[in-house]
């Protein structure tokens, strides 16, 4: 079981009621999972971050899928919801 740091930007955030976080998980949907879990919250998490993409220590997640995600131990994952404007 790796732990590191989720962070959160933008509606993520908002949704999350925190800027970051500490994870504990082996795959991104595990920590994901856990991440929705928290501090009670609802639908508004579950629905952003479903539309969000990842990084990982720095690296896009892409279109892998969030099981075969393997996290460092110490590592840091970026949740970017999808921005507005141009």
């Amino acid at each position: 079981m790796a732990k590191g740091t989720m962070r959160y930007w933008a509606a993520a955030k908002a949704a999350a009621g925190t800027a970051e976080e500490p994870y504990e998980a082996r795959t991104l949907a595990e920590a994901i999972a856990a991440a929705a879990l928290r501090n009670g919250r609802g639908g508004e998490f579950a629905r952003v971050v479903e539309r969000s993409s990842f990084l990982v220590d720095g690296d896009p997640v892409g279109t892998r899928a969030h099981e075969s995600v393997v996290l460092p131990d110490g590592g840091v994952v970026e949740v970017l919801p999808p921005f507005a404007g141009g």
